[in-house]
């Protein structure tokens, strides 16, 4: 799977349109022109006859040109360092889709490419020089067989890095508080498995880099097909709504009906009232914890013990917790002044309960015990903000941004044919601006 359990993704377990792979359905047409145009060739039995190549005639005339064989490197131009991801998905690719068509049926010919490959989780740094890059991936073999996956294998390698790096800075920015993956609904369903996989593989980078222990967090079981993770999440708006925007009620029910391994963290922005509804959550919720010890109920108990509270209020508006100041940065939205109150507002709370003296230090922890989880257009300038001022944080839920592709987050891979087999020996072919690069993390594949 990764550089972390040196294990490769089993391409069974993908779950890709193999069929219109193969058929080429999903590459550029102008490589799809070029693979029959050498095939036709080749069935012609041409040779290279040209007066105007980079090598002399008695090396080049002759060449069989619908058979030439090429070395290709596959690398990023994303600034700085590149978590790479990805590679498991174009090595499956490359494995299951070279080779040709006769008729309907399909001849593979995988077995005799050359293929290199770094792990999934290794980094790559480019510094805006394309003659000194890092391939992540390195093919030799019969041009025809393979060209055509270069914009499949290009998309993988693009997109998977670009959310595990991403993943990467987002972590790097939270100091190692868990983010939790929230971008599921900002684009298709059938992209899940590979985006859950590159930000695992974002986290697991962070955490060997780091000496750490972040553990991921995804929202839908999809996310976490290719590595064994399972989808979890707080309550949602929609929820509250059904129940007339009582969040104590709702939360209470939510704790009855599912098992107490599920973390229960009640959104509290819904009245637009934070720190007053996670106070009412909070004294809610503890009454049935401790009537269920009292029963000596633990199992029960544990039911009812508030692991969090949310804060997703929308960017346009200000919370009545927070009195107005007049800038919309200080005012308005998940700010730090609100995360302030609410923490101020739950460590203090168990202060006012009505309580028998020796149950004040259980409400005591079981208030300052509470995580405060924030959401809402969180992106890695803004986390840095919040963890400089020392904003008491637990979570951090972002979205989008994890799909951020501009300026600096840019991480478009190319891949381009540097050398071609002349004979016996591999001719240096590249296009001016480029060459053949090595990277020592290559190890072949097969």
């Amino acid at each position: 799977m990764s550089i972390f359990d040196g294990q490769r993704l089993d391409a069974s377990a993908l779950h890709l349109d193999w069929e219109g792979i193969r058929r080429q359905r999903y590459s550029d047409k102008y490589f799809v022109n070029i693979a029959r145009l050498l095939g036709a060739l080749n069935a012609q039995g041409y040779t290279y006859a040209g007066s105007h190549g980079r090598l002399p005639a008695e090396q080049s005339h002759g060449l069989p040109i619908g058979d030439m064989e090429v070395e290709m490197q596959w690398f990023t131009r994303r600034r700085g360092t590149t978590v790479v991801a990805g590679v498991d998905v174009a090595l499956a690719v490359l494995r299951r889709a070279t080779g040709y068509w006769e008729g309907e049926r399909f001849i593979p010919t995988a077995d005799r490419l050359q293929v290199w490959a770094v792990q999934d989780g290794d980094t790559v740094a480019y510094h805006g020089d394309p003659l000194q890059v890092q391939p992540v991936l390195r093919v030799r073999g019969r041009y025809r067989d393979f060209g055509p996956l270069e914009t499949v294998t290009l998309g993988f390698l693009t997109r998977a890095s670009r959310i595990a790096t991403n993943t990467y800075q987002i972590l790097q920015a939270s100091g190692g508080k868990p983010v939790l993956f929230f971008p599921a609904r900002f684009d298709l369903p059938s992209v899940q498995a590979l985006d859950g996989y590159a930000y695992f593989i974002g986290v697991q980078r962070y955490n060997h880099d780091f000496d750490a222990q972040v553990q991921p967090f995804i929202s839908t079981d999809a996310q976490g097909e290719w590595w064994g993770g399972v989808g979890g999440g707080t309550t949602a708006h929609a929820f509250l709504a059904c129940f007339l925007g009582d969040i104590p009620e709702a939360m209470v029910t939510f704790a009855r009906h599912l098992p107490p391994e599920v973390p229960l963290i009640a959104l509290v922005d819904f009245n637009n009232h934070c720190a007053r509804d996670a106070v009412t959550v909070a004294w809610t919720m503890f009454q049935h914890y401790r009537a269920a010890l009292e029963a000596n109920k633990p199992e029960e108990a544990r039911k009812f013990k508030l692991f969090g509270v949310r804060l997703d209020t929308a960017g346009d508006l200000r919370d009545a917790s927070i009195p107005p100041l007049g800038s919309p940065e200080l005012d308005l939205g998940v700010n730090p002044r609100l995360v302030f109150a609410v923490r101020e507002a739950l460590d203090h709370a168990w202060e006012h309960w009505d309580l028998p003296p020796r149950w004040r230090e259980e409400a005591r922890r079981y208030c300052q015990e509470i995580k405060i989880v924030v959401s809402g257009g969180f992106n890695p300038e803004k986390i840095t903000r919040f963890e400089k001022l020392g904003v008491p944080v637990d979570f951090y839920g972002v979205g989008s941004w994890f799909y951020n592709n501009h300026g600096p987050t840019v991480t478009d891979f190319t891949a381009d044919v540097v050398r071609v087999k002349v004979g016996d020996r591999w001719v240096d072919m590249a296009k001016v601006g480029r060459r053949a690069c090595d990277n020592p993390r290559l190890e072949r594949v097969w």
